[in-house]
């Protein structure tokens, strides 16, 4: 059976291959629980914030043409196909990614600095108030996720009820909660990078 033939088999022969890399190359330390926590949130943060981009970049400007092609296609194949299965890896990705960094910074005992921006101690934590800065970016993005996009794109998409006014309202709220996140992603990821290489603030 060819694993590249479904999504879980590609998936696991991918785990497959990063541990073979591992074993093969002697390097011990990739095996420790702080390498495979934060490789649990980078693979989860790609998938997070590349459906994001996806969303801002591509399918919000397509849907914006075929709603006005007049006599073209329409939308009705990404809104009633694409739109929910890229939803559901967007908001669980999301709740990966935050729960993975969040176990992190935890089993680094950073949990508590990185939230309190590093000013709890006798002097400012760089490390902490780089990661912090990050890590408080994300939670908003988190919340952003499933309490204002999701909910209301529900509506928008059909799988919950709603009166035409309220999905008029539904799309701008979910627009807006997606742009702010794709403005906060910027700097989160200045910031996520900065704290392991060198302290961008």
């Amino acid at each position: 059976m060819n694993p590249l033939k479904s999504i879980g088999g590609t998936i696991a022969a991918g785990i497959v291959l990063a541990i073979v890399i591992v074993l093969a190359t002697g390097d011990n330390t990739a095996a420790n629980a702080a390498s495979l926590i934060i490789w649990l949130h980078v693979l989860a943060g790609i998938t997070w914030i590349g459906l994001l981009y996806y969303f801002n970049f591509v399918q919000v400007p397509a849907l914006g043409e075929a709603a006005g092609d007049e006599g073209g296609p329409g939308g009705a194949g990404i809104t009633k196909y694409v739109a929910p299965r890229a939803l559901w890896w967007f908001r669980w990705g999301a709740a990966v990614t935050w729960l993975s960094g969040a176990a992190y910074l935890l089993h680094r005992g950073q949990l508590h600095d990185a939230f309190t921006l590093g000013l709890m101690g006798d002097g400012i934590n760089t490390y902490a108030l780089t990661i912090g800065i990050g890590a408080w970016l994300g939670t908003i993005m988190l919340f952003n996720v499933w309490v204002l996009i999701w909910p209301n794109q529900k509506k928008v998409l059909g799988i919950v009820e709603a009166s035409p006014e309220e999905v008029a309202k539904a799309k701008n709220i979910a627009f807006l909660a997606s742009r702010s996140n794709t403005l906060m992603s910027i700097p989160m990821v200045m910031s996520m990078v900065g704290a392991g290489h060198g302290f961008f603030m």
